[in-house]
């Protein structure tokens, strides 16, 4: 881009299988997208961040001794939030022009807000002509979110923006931060992302009423047991006490022990190239987040439906943060575009809703280019 110094990118990203777990300590499966948000930046000599978008007209203009004080923008209050905390853990800022362009798209499920923060943040370290740490940059951006926005969320987000690996997903233990990856080959089939178009907007969801069930719920079962998290629990020693927990409270829990072990047993199966097990998993994931964790809503529970009973699709489910949002199949290669028509023609006729499939890579996280 003309007059810009530098060119940031930093991914979105599909839960592979592990959903609603990343905050409770459980491992997850994720995998950075080549939909992203990109950052131009530039410095400007001035104490002002000036941010501009490629898809909207508005300009905003950020005072660098003031950032906490943006939480109300309509847009840039993420830019905002992200340079507030990146300042405050005693990073340079320094006045820039920087234009946003974002190819995940918004409301999505495939965290935008995560890709913006995390891009966001490694733009001004490149301008100070700071050095970075990818993990310490998913950790500030998550702060970012968790105290600018309002989303207790977990860093799965952020993690998988920063640190994605080109043709690997990230399995990721979120209670270490400890990471492998892992190789995707799918042995003729591929993944297919399918957006239903119903937005969703997490901090006015019942996303952070999830989270304070899972507390609630780690709060009784600690009386009994000793466990740091809920992740730390095995599904035999769950059934043992999960007597203690009322039922609302317990099918959270359930939830959250099941998927953990579903992890496991994905990445297992995504090594030995077995993709019948894997999609029977991601089938029974989207079932518990459904009937136990009551995150998806009868759109997303209409897409996976049409999905799941076309006879090349090994297995769907949601991903991200539920209520609205993408789901990701599983389908056979050569019956890709057959799945795509399918499912898109019966979910329009049951939902009204006209979805959209992106055509995404597994990418590489944060990239810097010197323009």
């Amino acid at each position: 881009m003309l007059g810009y110094k530098y060119k940031i990118t930093a991914a979105g990203r599909i839960n592979i299988i592990g959903e609603h777990i990343d905050y409770c300590g459980g491992k997850v499966l994720p995998a950075a997208l080549s939909l992203k948000n990109t950052v131009y930046i530039r410095p400007n000599g001035t104490d002002k961040i000036n941010i501009s978008w490629t898809t909207l007209p508005d300009t905003v203009c950020l005072d660098i001794n003031r950032l906490g004080s943006y939480t109300g923008l309509k847009y840039g209050n993420y830019q905002a939030g992200s340079a507030f905390v990146w300042q405050r853990a005693g990073h340079k800022i320094i006045g820039c022009d920087m234009l946003q362009d974002c190819s995940v798209p918004f409301g999505s499920g495939l965290s935008s807000s995560a890709a913006i923060e995390v891009s966001t943040i490694a733009a001004l370290a490149a301008v100070a002509n700071e050095e970075f740490d990818r993990v310490d940059v998913a950790l500030k951006a998550q702060q970012a979110e968790r105290e600018y926005m309002g989303v207790n969320c977990g860093i799965m987000d952020q993690y998988a923006s920063a640190c994605g690996k080109k043709d690997n997903a990230i399995l990721l233990d979120c209670k270490t931060l400890e990471r492998q990856y892992i190789p995707v080959s799918l042995n003729g089939y591929s993944l297919v992302i399918i957006n239903s178009k119903k937005p969703h907007a997490l901090a006015s969801s019942k996303y952070n009423e999830r989270r304070a069930e899972t507390e609630e719920a780690l709060k009784i079962l600690q009386k009994h047991v000793k466990i740091d998290c809920l992740a730390d629990m095995s599904p035999d020693e769950f059934e043992r006490w999960c007597g203690v927990l009322g039922g609302t409270i317990r099918n959270r829990a359930r939830h959250v022990v099941s998927e953990c072990e579903r992890v496991r047993l994905a990445a297992a199966a995504m090594k030995a190239g077995n993709m019948e097990e894997l999609g029977a998993l991601l089938n029974q994931s989207h079932e518990s987040l459904s009937k136990l964790y009551e995150v998806t809503g009868s759109e997303v529970d209409a897409l996976v439906h049409a999905a799941q009973i076309h006879p090349a699709c090994a297995g769907s489910r949601m991903t991200g943060g539920g209520f609205g949002g993408c789901t990701i199949s599983l389908v056979e290669t050569a019956a890709a575009e057959d799945f795509k028509s399918f499912v898109l023609k019966k979910y329009e006729r049951e939902t009204g809703y006209m979805a959209e499939c992106y055509d995404a890579d597994i990418s590489d996280g944060i990239t810097v280019k010197e323009l």
